[in-house]
C-alpha cells in the first residue's frame, strides 16, 4: 500500500445516516444514545458475552457498525507509523477483513494515547478512518481502498507533542476533520466526489481534542467547531462559510450535543445556548458549574442532561435550566463517553470497570461489569448488542437467547 500514498482523491459519498447502525463517534445521531435497546446490565465469562476478538496494535477509539460490520481502527509498530482498519462480523465475530497503511505525519503521542484516537465515521457505503498522523483513509464497507489523504503531507506542521483525537464527521457531501493543535492549525472539509478539499479555515494555534458536530437548524444542516480559545461556532458544511460565532473559554476535549434547537457544551460547566434562530448569534439559556464534564462528552435525553468528569462523577440535571437532580460517585479513570441504552446509562472507566446505573429520579448503580483490560473507547450500541474495545479485543455484549 506504500506506493498508493500519493494519490490523494478517487471517490466518495455521503448519504443520509439510518437509525440500524452506529456510524461515528457517539453514534449515528451523535448523541450516545440507543433508546429502544435491550441490554443485559451484567455479564462475565460464563454469560451475556455473545463473543470476544482480538485485535492488534493500539487503539483509544470507538467501534462503529455499519450494515452488518463492526469497524475499528489501530496503530502499532515501533513509531506507530502502521495504521489498522479492521472488520468483523457483527453477528459471529468472525474477521472479515483487515487492512494496513503507512502514516505520513507525526507519529508522537502520549503514552497512555495512540495514534488511532479519533473513531472512524461512515456513510453507509464507505468508510472513514482517520488518524492522530492526520491521515484521512477511504475504504469501501469490503476493505478496498477508495482514496488516501495524507493532510500532514499538505500541512507537515500540524500535530502536538500527546497527539490527536477529533474524530471527523459527514455533512451534507462534505467529510469535516478539525485539526487544532499549535501549528498547523485548521479545520476542512474535503469534497465527498473527489476527495479534495472543498474549504479550509484557519483556527486558533493551540491544541485542541474536541469533534466536530453535526446538527440540523431551520432545515439548514450546520457543523458546529468548538475551541478552548474561541468558544463555539457553526458554519456551513458545504463552504466552511461562518454562520454564527459564540465567544467563550470552553474545554478541549468534552465535545459539545446538539438537540430541538439548543446546543450545550463545556464552559463554564456547561453553557446551553439557544441556536434555534439560524444565523443570529445563540443566546444564553443557562450556565451551571454543578455539571463539569471532562473527558468524557456530555449526553442529553429525555429532557435531562448527563456529565462524567474524569475523576468517575456523573451528574444529572436539568436541561431546562441546568439544576443539579443527583449526583453519584462511581470512581476510577473516565475516558470514555457513557451511552445511554434503554433505562441505563453504562459508564465505562479507564480501569475496564463498567457500571450499570438505572435512569429515574434518583440514579443507581444497579450492576457493576468488570474486564480485564484497559478501555477508553466508548461503546457502540446497535439493536440489543453492545460493542465495546481495549487495545487487545473487542467484545460483543447482549442477553442471551
Amino acid at each position: 500500500m506504500k506506493n498508493l500514498l500519493p494519490f490523494f482523491a478517487i471517490v466518495f459519498l455521503v448519504t443520509v445516516s439510518t437509525g440500524a447502525d452506529w456510524r461515528q463517534f457517539r453514534g449515528t445521531l451523535g448523541n450516545s444514545v440507543a433508546a429502544d435497546a435491550n441490554l443485559p446490565i451484567e455479564w462475565n465469562e460464563d454469560k451475556n458475552i455473545a463473543w470476544t476478538a482480538d485485535l492488534v496494535g493500539r487503539g483509544p477509539s470507538s467501534p462503529i457498525v455499519v450494515d452488518g460490520r463492526v469497524i475499528v481502527t489501530a496503530s502499532g509498530g515501533v513509531r506507530q507509523d502502521r495504521l489498522y482498519v479492521l472488520a468483523f462480523d457483527a453477528d459471529s465475530g468472525e474477521s472479515l477483513w483487515r487492512r494496513e497503511f503507512w502514516a505520513t505525519g507525526r507519529t508522537l503521542t502520549h503514552p497512555e494515547s495512540a495514534v488511532a484516537a479519533p473513531t472512524p465515521a461512515s456513510d453507509g457505503k464507505r468508510i472513514f478512518a482517520f488518524y492522530s498522523s492526520n491521515d484521512l483513509i477511504c475504504l469501501d464497507l469490503d476493505g478496498n481502498l477508495l482514496w488516501y489523504r495524507g493532510l500532514a503531507h499538505d500541512y507537515p506542521k500540524a500535530g502536538n507533542d500527546v497527539g490527536m483525537s477529533a474524530s471527523p464527521v459527514v455533512v451534507d457531501e462534505t467529510v469535516i476533520v478539525q485539526l487544532e493543535n499549535q501549528g498547523d492549525s485548521f479545520a476542512t472539509g474535503i469534497d465527498v466526489v473527489t476527495g479534495e478539499e472543498r474549504w479550509r479555515i484557519d483556527r486558533d494555534a493551540r491544541a485542541n481534542w474536541t469533534s466536530p458536530v453535526g446538527l440540523e437548524i431551520n432545515g439548514q444542516n450546520v457543523v458546529l467547531l468548538q475551541s478552548p480559545a474561541t468558544g463555539i461556532s457553526a458554519h456551513n458544511p458545504l463552504t466552511g462559510e461562518t454562520i454564527w460565532t459564540f465567544k467563550a473559554n470552553s474545554g478541549g476535549i468534552a465535545s459539545p450535543i446538539a438537540n430541538d434547537g439548543r446546543v450545550f457544551f463545556a464552559s463554564k460547566g456547561i453553557t446551553a445556548l439557544n441556536v434555534a434562530t439560524g444565523s443570529v448569534e445563540p443566546s444564553v439559556e443557562w450556565d451551571s458549574n454543578q455539571l463539569n464534564p471532562s473527558s468524557a462528552s456530555p449526553l442529553l435525553f429525555a429532557g435531562r442532561i448527563y456529565t462524567m468528569n474524569r475523576g468517575g462523577i456523573l451528574t444529572c440535571g436539568s436541561a431546562d435550566d441546568g439544576k443539579k437532580l443527583w449526583q453519584l460517585r462511581l470512581g476510577g479513570t473516565h475516558w470514555a463517553t457513557p451511552v445511554i441504552a434503554g433505562e441505563h446509562i453504562y459508564c465505562v472507566s479507564f480501569e475496564g470497570e463498567v457500571k450499570v446505573v438505572s435512569l429515574g429520579e434518583k440514579g443507581e448503580v444497579v450492576a457493576t461489569n468488570q474486564f480485564p483490560e484497559k478501555i477508553q473507547g466508548t461503546p457502540a450500541v446497535v439493536g440489543d448488542a453492545m460493542y465495546i474495545k481495549s487495545d487487545q479485543h473487542l467484545w460483543k455484549i447482549a442477553s442471551e437467547k
